[in-house]
């Protein structure tokens, strides 16, 4: 088998209404999709996220077209380690992380589902097949302008509850603690005593000190894991904070390779790590990363896109769980163009049992916001 092109899109799909988390406001999402076809007539389908959509998946489908199709053209995409090095070697000085690193993560993930496709398998299987049903969070309390927000705030977690979800995920750091423990408190409430609480800081304290008087507020409602205190370079402050809190800490959706995640876990600097396969470098590397995390008896709970993770969750002993968002909710807006959303029932999703990661997208919807 032979890959004879390699094909990629740029798409901006805008929320309903403004949304915000601790260092952040969302009114759109921005998606790049990669699509690489061989000569079987086997198509492969990938793709990664912008940052915020501010022009970053233009600079994706930059690189995807002009620093990595030429490497994979005329390649068999069963090679899949040789042309992920391949990849990764040629852009070593251009992009070691960040917006390169998302292009080969859309291109690696293609390439897995053109294998598990001609394997006539789903992904998971391929991978280590290690369950078919993977638990799953609520994850959503973000910020909006709105007077009743804290209103807001409860009806979403009983939402959540209604779903039978066991454990949700709401946002912090977006104001004081003493508001935001005004938040926890409310959420905790709603929840009950039974349902985990985890909280997603996004970056927000700039120093192990000011995270660590935030955390100490929160501390008293139980929490599951504190995501993401500080920078997520600030690899020495994030280790303080897991050292000092009786809370885990939860860190890794912004780093990418092997090589990050080592550091992470030989500084002790997060319990729980959580790697996105879009931004580490795809499937390959994300695998690489959770099986280093099993030597430690480290967790694995990945960030984000749940239409992907569900499957590598799936694949691992040491998969805590996958985040999922509520589709009414409008925060997480992937699946407005996928044709059929994961199944989930009462905190689990069921993995796609098609050939491939399962990722159908809607032609139609695809064009509709596809960016010129």
């Amino acid at each position: 088998m032979k890959i004879t092109d390699v094909k990629s899109a740029v798409l901006s799909i805008p929320l309903k209404e403004a949304t915000a988390f601790a260092t952040s406001v969302l009114t759109e999402r921005e998606y790049l999709i990669t699509w690489i076809d061989t000569d079987d007539g086997i198509q492969g389908v990938g793709f990664a996220v912008g940052a915020r959509a501010n022009g970053e998946g233009h600079i994706l489908h930059t690189a995807v077209q002009h620093n990595l199709k030429n490497l994979l053209i005329g390649q068999n995409p069963f090679a899949v380690e040789r042309l992920w090095e391949s990849m990764f070697e040629s852009t070593l000085l251009i992009g070691r992380r960040g917006v390169v690193l998302k292009a080969i993560s859309a291109l690696d993930i293609a390439l897995w589902d053109i294998i598990s496709k001609a394997a006539d398998r789903p992904l998971y299987y391929l991978l280590g097949g290690y369950r078919d049903k993977v638990p799953a969070y609520g994850s959503g309390g973000y910020y909006y302008d709105d007077d009743d927000e804290l209103k807001r705030l409860s009806e979403e977690m009983e939402r959540f509850l209604n779903k039978g979800f066991t454990s949700v995920k709401i946002k912090v750091g977006r104001l004081s603690p003493m508001e935001d423990a005004e938040r926890v408190r409310i959420a905790r409430e709603v929840l009950g005593p039974n349902v985990k609480l985890a909280l997603d800081a996004n970056n927000a304290w700039r120093d192990a000190a000011s995270a660590i008087n935030a955390a100490r507020k929160f501390e008293k409602y139980d929490i599951w894991w504190l995501e993401e205190p500080v920078w997520p370079d600030n690899i020495a402050a994030s280790a303080q904070i897991a050292a000092v809190l009786d809370m885990p800490v939860a860190t890794g959706e912004i780093e990418a390779t092997r090589w990050g995640f080592r550091m992470i876990i030989e500084e002790q600097a997060a319990d729980i790590i959580q790697p996105d396969a879009t931004v580490v470098g795809g499937v390959t590397e994300w695998m690489r990363i959770a099986h280093m995390a099993g030597c430690w008896d480290i967790p694995v709970a990945p960030h984000w896109n749940a239409n992907i993770h569900a499957h590598l969750l799936a694949a691992i002993p040491n998969g805590l769980t996958v985040e999922y968002f509520l589709l009414e909710e409008d925060v997480f807006n992937f699946e407005a163009i996928v044709r059929e959303p994961l199944h989930i029932e009462n905190g689990f999703i069921s993995v796609p049992q098609r050939p491939g990661h399962g990722i159908d997208f809607d032609e139609a919807a695809v064009k509709r916001y596809q960016t010129e």
